[in-house]
């Protein structure tokens, strides 16, 4: 039976669990409530971070030099795929869960390079500000952790409060390595940006 998790818990991944963990699946999946319900666009966004927790490959550099993301430790909707070939994202998906996950991130923690340390899981609504968008007009968001077999192993359930019509993005959840052994975090932090550059900012090697 699958665990339910609360915000800041965990659960350790560790093979002797059982769980195929040779590829995680992470699904997520929500609800948009009211008339325009179609005009919402959540997206969902991997940082593949170091052991010290921090995002070093931006990608690629467009013509006036600066990064675009593209090929680097952010996986997202302009860059499904790590360039380690162990991490993917589905592909964008505008209308929830509607009973299955909205979208999903697959990592095959076994082969993920030993530098890799920690995935962050951040959910963002596209374009929100200039749509007068929020998380108030989200329900039933959850997060939940997959085994190589399909097995749900935990699951993480926002529920909806007041408040929430102040914030665009979400850190969900985060799986860490530590001594070898991975583990999967209930975050749930809310954030009033709708721009997960925002967030990413955070976990920049500069930042404080």
């Amino acid at each position: 039976m699958a665990i339910s998790l609360r915000k800041g818990e965990g659960v350790n991944l560790r093979k002797e669990s059982g769980w195929n963990l040779k590829k995680l699946t992470i699904g997520l999946g929500w609800d948009v409530s009211g008339q325009n319900s179609d005009a919402y666009d959540l997206d969902a966004i991997a940082f593949v971070c170091r052991e010290d927790g921090r995002v070093y490959d931006l990608g690629a550099l467009n013509e006036k030099g600066k990064p675009t993301l593209v090929g680097g430790d952010v996986v997202f909707y302009n860059s499904l795929n790590h360039p380690s070939g162990h991490i993917q994202l589905s592909g964008d998906n505008r209308t929830g869960s509607a009973g299955a996950d909205a979208e999903q991130i697959t990592v095959a923690l076994e082969a993920l390079p030993e530098r890799f340390g920690k995935i962050v899981f951040v959910v963002a609504i596209h374009n929100a500000k200039a749509l007068g968008q929020s998380f108030g007009a989200v329900n039933n968001a959850y997060i939940r952790a997959l085994d190589g077999n399909g097995s749900e192993i935990c699951r993480y359930h926002i529920s909806k409060e007041a408040g929430h019509e102040r914030y665009c993005s979400l850190t969900f959840a985060a799986v860490e390595r530590k001594s070898g052994v991975w583990s999967f975090q209930a975050v749930g932090q809310m954030h009033e940006s709708d721009r997960f550059i925002d967030i990413l900012k955070t976990y920049l090697p500069n930042a404080q």
